[in-house]
Formats: structure tokens, C-alpha cells, sequence
């Protein structure tokens, strides 16, 4: 009886997580207020401070930008995000040199959960989106979709957090319409992967 308790509040905990999750979400797309969200409560326990090479921030990727531990947002360049597969809750690193130039660097992967499902071009917020088979809806960098050449309607593979709610997803491959299955899919594109994901730096100036 007490076991089956325990396993009762566990569920009730991880349930009421998810819900605080989705709620915080909510709060900041609609108010702006990025105070709210997962990766600003995530980034305000990460450090910053000033070394021989300049400024260093560490920080908590969001979808599209990094949130530092002031809460501020630092523009995270698409081509690096979407090229290292970035998704919501992975940690940076952000060095700003005494020239100016940010460097990023991915210093602590979120676990990740694979799923599939179509891509969707949603006219409403500019954006594409992926309706997996579970459901759900995750937002797009649309930088990853011209990457790959999709098209609404073409399937998706996309990379989100495995424990975390999240409102956008890192796009791992395309699958065009009418074209083999994912098991059945060339090499070539495999290769195309593999160079993506070797991508861990950027600088910009």
C-alpha cells in the first residue's frame, strides 16, 4: 500500500512539473517576460565573469536565443543553432572578446528525445512547424528547414529535450514526400548529418 502511494505522488510530482513547465511558457510568449520561462529559471544559477580572452556568459538556449543568468537574451546565430542541433535547455557558453567578436560554445547537452512527424507551414507566425505523431506542434528554425529543402507536407525528424515540455525543436532530417522511408533513406543524407552535427563553435563578429 505505501509503495503504490509513493508511486501515486511521483506521478502527481512529474505531472504538476510538466504543467508549471508549460504554464512559465505560456506567461513568456505572451507577456514577452522571459523571466518566466524554463531556461531563464535553468540560466540563473549559471555564472559570468571576465577572464584574459573577455567577457564570459554562461547561459541556457531557449529556441533561439540564450537567456544569461541576468535573465538577458543574446542572440544565438540560426546557422549555428540549427547546425548543432540545438535544442531548448542545452547550456552555452558565450566568450564576447575584447574585439567584440562572440564565440559560442555547447558545454552541456540536454538529453534528447527523437520523433517524427509532418512539417507545416504555419502563415499565422511566419514560421514552419512539425506535427509529430504524438500530437504535439514544435516551431522551426527556419534556417534548418532551407537547409534541408522542406517543404510543407514532407516529413520531419526533430530533436527535443526527452524530460522537458518545449515550444520549438532542433530538425534533424527531411524526408521529401513520395520519397524512400526513413530506414530506406540514401547515405549521402546520413553524411550530410554527420557534417552538421560535427559543428560545436561559431564565431561572429
Amino acid at each position: 500500500m505505501k509503495d503504490k502511494k509513493i508511486v501515486e505522488l511521483k506521478n502527481l510530482v512529474e505531472t504538476a512539473e510538466v504543467a508549471l513547465q508549460q504554464a512559465r511558457e505560456i506567461l513568456a510568449e505572451i507577456t514577452g517576460d522571459v523571466s518566466f520561462s524554463v531556461a531563464a529559471d535553468k540560466a540563473r544559477y549559471l555564472n559570468s565573469h571576465e577572464d584574459e580572452d573577455g567577457q564570459i556568459i554562461e547561459g541556457v538556449f531557449d529556441g533561439q536565443e540564450m537567456i544569461g543568468p541576468d535573465g538577458k537574451k543574446y542572440s544565438v546565430p540560426v546557422n549555428y543553432a540549427s547546425k548543432s542541433k540545438l535544442v531548448e535547455g542545452d547550456m552555452l557558453k558565450l566568450t564576447i572578446k575584447k574585439d567584440g567578436t562572440f564565440l559560442y560554445k555547447q558545454i552541456g547537452p540536454a538529453e534528447r528525445a527523437r520523433k517524427k512527424g509532418v512539417l507545416v507551414y504555419d502563415n499565422e507566425t511566419d514560421n514552419f512547424r512539425v506535427m509529430t505523431e504524438d500530437g504535439k506542434s514544435y516551431l522551426l528554425l527556419t534556417a534548418s528547414v532551407t537547409y534541408f529543402k522542406g517543404d510543407a507536407g514532407d516529413q520531419a525528424i526533430i530533436l527535443v529535450p526527452k524530460d522537458d515540455e518545449s515550444t520549438w525543436a532542433a530538425l534533424e532530417n527531411i524526408i521529401k514526400k513520395g520519397s524512400q522511408s526513413e530506414e530506406e533513406k540514401p547515405d549521402e543524407i546520413a553524411e550530410g548529418l554527420d557534417d552538421l552535427s560535427s559543428a560545436e563553435e561559431l564565431e561572429e563578429i
